[in-house]
């Protein structure tokens, strides 16, 4: 249900919020996010695009978050790089259904409403608030 795309940006606006307001560059967050260089590259780029993320240029330069982690919810990160798609009319395509939904596709899409209504109301400091025996990141390695 979630993407490897949404996983990565997801791991990389943690990262972020963790480390702000301190820029971090791709090298830095790829090692602790473990996720691909390039791949992160074209990640960012997204949520950049979607005002998610902000670059700075220069020596002590990188990314940092647009806004406060208070402030920005998973699934604002979700929907930067893969927007949650709801069921509004039959994937079918039964003309006879239209935008009645058949018991199996109103209850898919319940549960996705119920996945969007529980990314909405979770920030990443929320995220990174609460109380685990474990981070939701890799260790950082030295520098």
């Amino acid at each position: 249900m979630i993407s490897q795309t949404v996983e990565y940006a997801l791991r990389a606006a943690v990262y972020l919020a963790d480390q702000a307001p301190e820029p971090r560059t791709t090298d830095q967050i790829a090692k602790v996010t473990r996720v691909p260089h390039a791949y992160l590259s074209k990640v960012l780029q997204g949520l950049a695009r979607a005002g998610l993320v902000a670059s700075q240029r220069g020596l002590h330069g990188g990314f940092v978050l647009a806004r406060p982690a208070d402030r920005l919810t998973i699934l604002e990160v979700v929907n930067a790089v893969d927007p949650i798609r709801r069921i509004r009319e039959c994937p079918l395509g039964i003309a006879t259904h239209g935008t009645i939904l058949c018991p199996l596709h109103r209850r898919l899409d319940e549960a996705v409403a119920s996945v969007e209504k529980a990314f909405a109301e979770s920030t990443l400091a929320e995220v990174l608030a609460e109380p685990a025996h474990s981070v939701p990141l890799c260790p950082a390695p030295p520098e």
